[in-house]
């Protein structure tokens, strides 16, 4: 492989997106980093010296590593400010800006997708309305600046030469989005911090942010409705809502590391994840468990849970809800509970194994060699001008 550069949004929290990254470096580990800001904790975590990782302007502006959503309108001009020209193969790692760098035609850009941008595309009107954007002067700058933004998205797209999707929905939001076709590579999990466990206490669990999309107060009405222990692991603004919700058998935990979430998860009866997310791993670690899902039927969950039907326990691993209410989660909720027993632990392994750190490691860097040949074949025969 020829010089070889990373790009990634911003390294402050270490989520899904930066064990991709993790891998990254993992296969190239003389590549430098490019992002917008990051946390010299959270660079050291994923393995990279603190050499090798460059920065934008943003990193010097106030208080960077905690309120860099909020320099938000900076975000085009601060990607597009580094020089890559040195580098052969461009990779990056977008759910915002990422893949807007600036390249020119004898480079090839991939980009490693986890999402378009929802709060400028399909939660566009939800951002207005919860933070009282509507209307008004303020209102007006908003939207004026989110339809710049999604016009610079789209021109940042087309900067790509390759897509990689991390599910199947997420290619199907680009291609409704950008018009260009993705190539599904799930991203990793990584399985061997989780053992497989046979014998459940008598808790649900959910683990998340309590933000409004991950909707926490839904799980919390429902299963207080139905009266079955919840535990719930995450902290965030809805907690005073949810507790409001919440019956005498709702336990909130706050924050967990990743030890006491890998036993809690090992040890309930299922987990249940309630958001329409691109991918989600949630539900993959809780499979690796033993531990069923019951999950929202819509987004990366219909590709990863595979849902009952009363004769499929050879490969089920969960229950599906289709709608985000506590009428449609209660049902499914009572569903689960009527075949909890049915349910085969090393089933669930088996299917969480399909989502591998090897397997992802192994497609990502078969696709970047793949790519890169064709690539440089056609430039050096002159068929792509530089």
């Amino acid at each position: 492989m020829s010089k070889i550069a990373l790009v990634h949004d911003w390294v402050i929290t270490l989520g899904g997106a930066e064990r991709c990254l993790e891998v990254f470096r993992e296969l190239w580990p003389e590549a430098p980093l490019y992002t917008l800001v990051f946390s010299e904790k959270s660079i050291r975590q994923l393995g990279f010296d603190q050499g090798q990782v460059y920065a934008s302007f943003l990193q010097r502006f106030p208080k960077a590593t905690k309120w860099y959503r909020r320099y938000l309108p900076f975000f085009p001009l601060a990607i597009e400010q580094f020089d890559l020209s040195a580098y052969d193969v461009i990779l990056s790692s977008s759910h915002a800006a990422a893949k807007g760098v600036l390249t020119r035609s004898d480079q090839l850009h991939i980009c490693y997708n986890h999402t378009p941008m929802r709060y400028i595309w399909d939660l566009t009107h939800q951002y207005l309305r919860e933070n009282r954007l509507e209307r008004g002067l303020k209102g007006t700058i908003a939207k004026t600046f989110l339809n710049y933004l999604r016009m610079w998205d789209t021109s940042a797209a087309n900067r790509v030469d390759y897509f990689i999707a991390n599910s199947r929905y997420t290619a199907r939001r680009i291609w409704r989005i950008y018009r260009r076709e993705a190539t599904v590579i799930y991203p990793p999990v990584s399985l061997d911090r989780f053992k497989l466990t046979e014998k459940k206490d008598d808790y649900f669990l959910f683990i998340s942010r309590l933000v409004p999309y991950k909707k926490a107060d839904l799980v919390v009405a429902a299963l207080t409705k139905i009266g079955v222990p919840l535990v719930v692991v995450g902290d965030g603004p809805q907690l005073n809502e949810c507790r409001r919700l919440a019956g005498k058998r709702v336990q909130f935990l706050g924050y967990q590391d990743d030890s006491a979430v890998a036993d809690l998860m090992e040890r309930a009866r299922a987990v249940i994840f309630a958001a329409e997310e691109d991918f989600g791993i949630v539900p993959v670690e809780a499979q690796a468990c033993g531990t069923p899902v019951i999950a929202y039927g819509r987004g990366g969950a219909v590709e990863t849970v595979i849902p009952a039907d009363g004769r499929n326990w050879s490969v089920a691993t969960g229950v599906h809800f289709a709608e985000q209410s506590v009428e449609s989660l209660s049902s499914a909720i009572r569903q689960f509970l009527g075949w909890e027993g049915n349910f085969q632990p090393a089933v669930l392994r088996r299917n969480a194994e399909r989502f591998s750190k090897e397997r992802f490691k192994r497609e990502i860097a078969n696709f970047v060699q793949e790519k890169w040949l064709e690539f440089r074949e056609k430039r050096d025969s002159g068929r792509i001008i530089g």
